[in-house]
């Protein structure tokens, strides 16, 4: 069983930094609530962390299946309860294929594998919220 740990230290005000696999980042709030802006708010990490997870399974697996992506980007949109504690209780992940004559059974075969069995991050938000997505293809 595999365990990953990061250390998260205040710097100043609302400023934090954490290290991750030997790169800093740096965590911090708007100005109307004490911070500086000096690097982006925790939640969205979230966001990127499931994009981040699934985009290199699905690359991973066409690449497997000899698929020739041009390009390749997934968003991630998140919606927000109004109420505190804040926390997000859907998200939309778009997967956008840019290439010339993409088989649509390949992709959606990528990108279902990912989801339902290799992705961590969605396994663990599939729990907590309602999840959605789409793919879309651009012939290039």
């Amino acid at each position: 069983m595999g365990k990953e740990t990061v250390t998260t230290k205040w710097l100043e005000n609302m400023a934090f930094e954490s290290e991750v696999n030997g790169h800093k980042i740096v965590i911090d709030a708007v100005p109307e609530v004490g911070g500086e802006n000096r690097g982006p708010r925790p939640k969205p990490f979230m966001l990127m962390a499931l994009g981040g997870c699934t985009g290199m399974d699905v690359i991973s697996m066409l690449k497997k299946m000899k698929v020739d992506v041009k390009k390749f980007s997934v968003t991630v949109e998140g919606d927000l309860t109004e109420e505190h504690p804040k926390h997000f209780y859907r998200m939309h992940v778009i997967y956008e294929f840019t290439g010339t004559n993409l088989p649509l059974e390949k992709l959606q075969k990528a990108v279902s594998l990912s989801d339902e069995r290799y992705c961590g991050v969605s396994a663990v938000y599939r729990k907590a919220l309602e999840m959605t997505s789409e793919i879309r293809i651009i012939e290039a």
